[in-house]
């Protein structure tokens, strides 16, 4: 992928390892092998550019600066990153799902050199919204979170971006492909993208 000249914005990142990874049928997805690496630690070196990192669910060997456990335990990802926001210090955050084990940091600088959003989604080839691996402005998301009409717990991501846009913010999208490796918007959500997933590595 052709190098981007990316603003020297400090930038933070939650990553998010917990879940019941229903249709993977084994627990703790994020901590599954890949190339001799759980999956969240590969996500986790995409962010290394991050100013903080913060880990909400199980570290499953990822370094991080902030772990956290999930508020309520099985909440899902919108009561995950409302749980991680209040560690986040810099005007921009990353979000991300800790099944992507082939997003690096190249495409993190591609979504926040874009043009000057409230939210930068990544898109994948088919032009579906990855909506846990996406550039937020801190500010911005927090406002989205307190906007939900309801509980934050069992409140899907969508109602999140839904919530952005109903309080006048803007996103943009980036459709980024790698010319030499597996697409970084590629998510391991079942045994079968985990085997793939291996055959790539």
């Amino acid at each position: 992928m052709r190098a981007v000249t990316v603003p020297a914005v400090p930038y933070d990142a939650i990553l998010l390892t917990g879940g019941r990874s229903a249709r993977m049928g084994v627990p703790g997805k994020p901590g599954l092998d890949l190339g001799g690496r759980a999956l969240a630690v590969r996500v986790a070196g995409a962010a290394a550019g991050a100013s903080r990192l913060v880990v909400v669910g199980p570290p499953h060997g990822v370094a991080a600066d902030v772990v956290l456990t999930e508020d309520p335990p099985g909440g899902g990802p919108v009561a995950a990153i409302a749980a991680g926001l209040p560690q986040v210090s810099a005007p921009y955050v990353a979000v991300l799902a800790a099944d992507l084990p082939f997003l690096d940091a190249a495409t993190l600088d591609a979504l926040r050199a874009a043009p000057v959003a409230d939210l930068v989604l990544l898109v994948d080839d088919a032009g579906r919204d990855q909506l846990l691996c996406g550039v937020w402005r801190t500010a911005a998301l927090a406002d989205a979170v307190r906007a939900l009409p309801g509980p934050v717990a069992g409140a899907p991501v969508r109602a999140l971006v839904a919530a952005l846009l109903a309080g006048g913010g803007s996103i943009a999208r980036r459709t980024v492909s790698s010319r030499t490796g597996p697409p970084p918007w590629f998510d391991c959500d079942t045994p079968a993208d985990l085997a793939r997933a291996r055959r790539w590595t």
